[in-house]
């Protein structure tokens, strides 16, 4: 009985003869091998939806830098229409109209041309009027412009008065003596700051390329001049203009996007290496492969515990990836696996900017909405005040133009100081200027001289052009008989500004306060720390401002009190 017992016991003892290594590799493999096809998929998922907010990030930037382009052109276009109304222009005034057009054009960079039925330049701003001038160096586009009878955008071409590669903006005239038509025209390096003024992702290049496919202006780092051919994006009218093309550069394989515009016909390309947009998938499949090799090395205990930790980690980046599809607001969270750590943190970035561009398109507008139709409101006021003392039509139309050109230049007082600071009593006269009655004694502006810093003076000067476009819309510049007293004075530690509107009647308020009203108190109380009050008396509104002086300084800009400080 004990030897059959002993037996048994042998025969059990070799049927479980194995090692436990053998177990530990096999349950190791079990976990390791369908994690990682999990993990690869997984990561390919969420490589392809990272391409696809690249994608549109990249293509609504490169949108975005068309659109200032063309804000710059339409700009320009409508000066242009402007300026051909002159008067002197009318008259064959030349040496007037290069004189008023030199006034108005100042310090935007642009020059204008007027040339005769033979395109042979009658003046040029960019030299003294007399000067001898030749033949313009675009008579090409100024045919074009004569044919159509509108205005149109010249290519990239080399100016032989400037010396330098431009572009001009022709528009014919009529009626207006021996000038047949007339041009806007300006560097062409001035558009560099257009395509500058939105943030590509990193190893991304742009240039802005004329109907030639002649470069206008690139992005710092691309290496490329102006005038020069872009090799890229050449006969792709078949290829749709929001997308992703592959092409070859210089041996190696590029990525491109472009964007079109529709009223120039100038074009932004955007590229990328290839192998740098591949990169984040190549990269996060070599270190799930090493992940992998090394959990295989561990010992079954810990290969268990591992493998929760990235189902886990997994899972966590999965309901991420969720909420960010839905909108919602994702953090970043800590992660055993530095890959799906930087994966969560991008999606963390991405719900971020997310969040911030769609607060930041409600406010916009919001604001674009509030802004337009109070200007809509200040025109048609300016319109009024400027009829009731004008004798004629001709007087009437300059009046109005001058108020209008007063209204568009409002910030040009901050662009010409810069960081050295304005003068309150300037900045406050340059806001008030379009909103003026004909009548002086009812606008008193007065207070001891004071400099504030830019950041200062844009805040106060927007709350000023905020009070000024109320008192035209229903205060007290929208009757004959209302007067305005802006006085402030210098405490020890505080400015003390009053605005105060008087009426010639009894002052009737709406229900609730305006979008304007909160712009005033978040944008001056908020920005600049100061205490704002709003008085209503009988015959009209009372606005008071303490503003601190440290905020006004301008030795430096402002620390705004809803931001942390800067680190060291």
């Amino acid at each position: 009985m004990a030897d059959k017992t002993v037996q048994q016991r042998a025969k059990l003892a070799q049927r479980r003869g194995r090692p436990i290594a053998f177990y530990l590799v096999a349950l190791v493999l079990a976990i390791l091998i369908p994690a990682l096809a999990v993990a690869l998929v997984l990561l390919n998922s969420t490589h392809d939806a990272q391409q696809k907010v690249l994608a549109a990030l990249t293509s609504t930037t490169v949108q975005a830098m068309g659109q200032t382009v063309d804000r710059e052109i339409n700009g320009m276009a409508t000066t242009l229409r402007v300026l051909s109304t002159s008067q002197s222009l009318q008259e064959g005034d030349l040496a007037g109209f290069h004189q008023r057009t030199l006034s108005a054009l100042a310090g935007t960079g642009s020059y204008l041309i007027a040339v005769d039925d033979d395109y042979k330049q009658l003046l040029n701003t960019r030299v003294g009027y007399g000067a001898e001038l030749g033949s313009t160096s675009d008579a090409e586009t100024a045919q074009r412009a004569i044919e159509r009878g509108v205005s149109t955008i010249s290519p990239l071409f080399f100016g032989q008065t400037a010396q330098t590669y431009v572009f001009n903006v022709w528009l014919p005239v009529s009626d207006a003596g021996p000038v047949r038509l007339v041009t806007m025209t300006q560097d062409a390096r001035n558009l560099v700051p257009a395509l500058q003024s939105r943030q590509l992702p990193e190893g991304w290049h742009a240039a802005l390329v004329d109907t030639n496919n002649a470069v206008i202006a690139a992005t710092v780092g691309s290496n490329l001049d102006i005038g020069s051919i872009l090799p890229i994006r050449q006969n792709m009218e078949g290829a749709t203009g929001d997308g992703w093309v592959q092409e070859q550069w210089n041996g190696e394989r590029v990525v491109t996007a472009e964007w079109r515009s529709g009223y120039t016909g100038w074009r932004i390309v955007a590229w990328a290496a290839a192998a740098q947009v591949q990169r984040p998938l190549q990269d996060s499949i070599f270190q799930l492969g090493l992940w992998g090799v090394l959990i295989a090395l561990l010992a079954a205990a810990v290969a268990t515990m591992i493998a929760r930790r990235i189902g886990g980690s997994v899972q966590g980046l999965q309901m991420d990836a969720a909420r960010l599809g839905r909108g919602e607001a994702v953090y970043p969270r800590t992660y055993p696996i530095a890959e799906i750590a930087d994966v969560s943190q991008a999606l963390a970035e991405a719900s971020e900017q997310r969040q911030t561009a769609d607060r930041d398109i409600r406010f916009l507008m919001r604001e674009l909405a509030h802004r337009s139709k109070n200007q809509m409101a200040v025109i048609a006021a300016m319109a009024k005040q400027t009829a009731r003392g004008a004798s004629d039509i001709p007087s009437y139309v300059a009046a109005l133009e001058r108020r209008i050109m007063g209204l568009a230049r409002s910030t040009d007082l901050l662009l010409a100081h810069g960081r050295a600071g304005v003068m309150l009593f300037d900045l406050a006269e340059q806001q008030l200027a379009p909103f003026r009655p004909p009548e002086d004694s009812r606008l008193t502006v007065a207070g001891p001289d004071i400099r504030i810093n830019p950041q200062g003076a844009q805040i106060l000067g927007m709350a000023l052009h905020e009070l000024a476009t109320n008192a035209t819309r229903h205060g007290a510049f929208a009757e004959p008989d209302g007067r305005l007293e802006l006085r402030w004075d210098i405490g020890t530690s505080m400015l003390h500004m009053r605005w105060r509107e008087y009426l010639g009647r009894k002052l009737v308020l709406g229900e609730g306060s305006g979008f304007g009203t909160i712009v005033l108190r978040t944008m001056v109380g908020g920005a600049l720390g100061a205490q704002v009050e709003r008085e209503v008396h009988e015959d009209g509104v009372e606005w008071t401002f303490e503003v601190p002086l440290s905020a006004l300084d301008p030795d430096f800009a402002a620390e705004r009190p809803d931001e942390p400080a800067p680190g060291p």
